[in-house]
Parts: C-alpha cells; structure tokens; sequence
C-alpha cells in the first residue's frame, strides 16, 4: 500500500467522524473483541465501508473500526485484524497500524490469543509480551516509506518498558497474575506441531501464534511505544490438538481480566 493510499484512507476516517483524534489505537484478537463493550462509542466504521482496508475473513474477528472514550481518553479500536495467512500481503496486514498514526495515536495496545510454550504457564493466563521472534515476511521489505521511519528501525525495547511497569503496577493493585514472556510469531493457519513447538521453546520463546509482530515492527517504524498482551488459550505442548473455537472461548473468559488492565492503562496515559 502507498503513502498516498494510506493518506487517502485516512482523509476519508477523519471526514466520517468529524475529525476526531484518537489517543491510543487498540488491536484486538481472537476471542478478546469483547473489550469494544468497554468504549463509550461515538462512530463506528465497518471495514468494508472504509477505503483500502481489507476484510477480516476469520471467526471472531467481527471487523470494525470503533472511535469513542475509554476513562475519558480518546481511541481508536481495531474489532478484528487482519492476518497474513489469510492471503494478505504485508503492506495490507498492517495497513491499518500507518492509518491509525495518521489519525493522530501516540502509542498502540494490541492483543491476540496464543499457544502457551513455557511450562508454567496455564490456560487462561495473561502473558505481557516482552520481546518477539519474527518468523514471518517482514512488512518493512521494499521501498522504506520514509516520512514514517527510517530504513533500518532499531528494535530494542520495542514492547515499551514504560508501559509494562505501568501494567505491573496495574495488576499488583488489582490482583491479577501476569506472566511474561517473548511471543514468537508464525505464519499459520496451522496450529503448530509438538516439533515446532519444541523449536520455538529452543530459542527463546514463551508463547505462539500468528499475528502481532507485523503490527508491532510498522509500529515502531513510527516511533508509536507499544504494549503487547497475550493470553494463553492452549498449552502448546500437551497432547491436547488445536481448536479454534476453544481459543476463541478461552479468550472471551480471559478478556474480562484484559479489560481491566487495558482500562486503567489508558486512563492513566
């Protein structure tokens, strides 16, 4: 996707709701899409509706595009993302990260459901996402878009340690368990084998699944902080198989939880 097209797509967001100005941009994942209950909406967007966004094809994933208040902050909520194994290019997966900076957010949440690979932890966890392993196409092959970024875009400290400590803090005051790990992100749309779990528990990865890391590396192309957040809706090395709708259940159960953190995160931005 071009400058002008995400340009273009962004003109269009801000004449359908009047101008409004998002805070932070919020990415939601399978089964988590139930934090939209959360935001005193003001316009809603459907991704069909909007110019150059594609179309969410995945359960779940309801697809819209949600302005409103949460805490008395403003934001913009993504209810439903888009994958690359859905056939997507890059540029489209994370095509809606570029439009969200445009609009005018100064950091991003996202979220997702992910197989647990640490041995700790347990279904229904919450996993703060501290570092990733991209295994994936890297959205930033070709031409560097340069008024968002440079060529080369450090990517120390890329989940923002600012924002973690405020979401331990968070959590200490309200009792939730966190755990912590680095999200290792495949392509999918397979659950992954007993072998390649193994593989990624090998170097250095606590959870898995299949998006984020695009969203995240274009994120910090842009210099936006990010805070990532996984939870655990299946331990990947059991001897349990891969069930969709049980993420999808698992992260509905866990999103409460999510919700609260997400809340008090953004009312104290």
């Amino acid at each position: 996707m071009s400058q002008q097209e995400i340009k273009r797509t962004a003109e269009f967001i801000a004449a359908a709701t009047r101008g409004f100005t998002p805070e932070a941009g919020i990415i939601l994942g399978t089964g988590l899409g139930g934090f939209a209950d959360c935001i005193d909406v003001a316009y809603s967007l459907e991704y069909k509706d909007i110019p150059g966004f594609p179309v969410s094809t995945v359960e779940g994933h309801k697809g819209r595009l949600i302005f409103g208040t949460v805490e008395g902050r403003r934001v913009v909520a993504m209810q439903g993302r888009f994958h690359y194994y859905e056939g997507y290019a890059m540029s489209q997966v994370t095509f809606p990260v570029r439009v969200m900076k445009l609009l005018g957010i100064r950091c991003l949440f996202v979220s997702n459901a992910s197989g647990g690979i640490n041995t700790s932890f347990r279904t229904g966890d919450l996993m703060v996402i501290t570092d990733h392993i991209n295994l994936m196409p890297n959205p930033l092959i070709g031409p560097n878009m340069a008024e968002f970024g440079p060529r080369f875009p450090d990517m120390h400290g890329c989940y923002d340690p600012q924002l973690i400590a405020r979401a331990t803090a968070i959590a200490e005051r309200e009792g939730i368990k966190l755990q912590y790990g680095v999200y290792v992100g495949g392509t999918g749309p397979t659950f992954e084998t007993q072998a390649e779990y193994r593989y990624f528990k090998a170097i250095g990865g606590d959870a898995a699944g299949m998006s984020t890391v695009p969203e995240v590396i274009v994120a910090r192309h842009m210099s936006l902080p990010v805070f990532g957040m996984s939870v655990i809706t299946n331990c990947g090395l059991s001897d349990e198989p891969g069930d969709h709708e049980d993420v999808q259940r698992q992260g509905r159960k866990a999103g409460e939880r999510m919700g609260v953190l997400f809340r008090e995160m953004i009312r104290t931005l």
